[in-house]
């Protein structure tokens, strides 16, 4: 049954969402621990979704699937009677959500320093001509004047392109 566990990562076209979702259920239905296979199962959902993208490495689901424990066990439970792993698979993805939600609200109230918001924003940016109004929507804790310096800084340090002025300045990042 775990071959067939490990088999199914490896054909099917699912989505790393999904895919690392039904992997946790299957492997908590196959039980083929003595103890412990909750803790494999959300071990190998995470490990799965690193594979997907390495900012799940730093997502805290365990401990949102610890606030709702009675709900992570109704739904395996369910799962177990049935065998449909709907209701976890939905559980798995409103904690995923929250957790990356919790993670961009943290992430939003750090203050980078303006040479990273400049290399940040020329990576965003690419071939695309912006406004600061463009640039404040990628960095939405700072103010107007703060955007203006940042832009100007920008500009003098050679890394965007700058046509018209105030309020109708364009930016535009300049090729190496």
């Amino acid at each position: 049954m775990m071959q067939a566990l490990f088999a199914y990562l490896k054909t099917t076209d699912d989505h790393w969402l999904l895919k690392s979702c039904r992997f946790h259920f299957q492997l908590e239905n196959i039980h083929p621990f003595v103890d412990g296979n909750g803790r494999m199962g959300r071990l190998w959902q995470t490990r799965i979704l690193m594979e997907y993208h390495p900012i799940f490495e730093f997502l805290p689901v365990e401990d949102l699937i610890k606030e709702r424990q009675n709900n992570y066990y109704r739904e395996l439970s369910t799962g177990d009677d049935t065998g449909d792993c709907t209701g976890l698979v939905v559980l798995m993805l409103a904690l995923i959500r929250e957790s990356l939600a919790d993670l961009v609200t943290a992430i939003r109230s750090v203050t980078l320093p303006a040479a990273d918001r400049l290399e940040l924003a020329a990576q965003s940016f690419g071939d695309n001509s912006f406004s600061r109004k463009d640039y404040q929507a990628i960095f939405k804790t700072i103010s107007t004047a703060t955007a203006s310096r940042d832009l100007q800084l920008g500009v003098n340090m050679g890394i965007f392109a700058k046509t018209a002025d105030k309020r109708t300045a364009v930016y535009r990042v300049k090729r190496k």
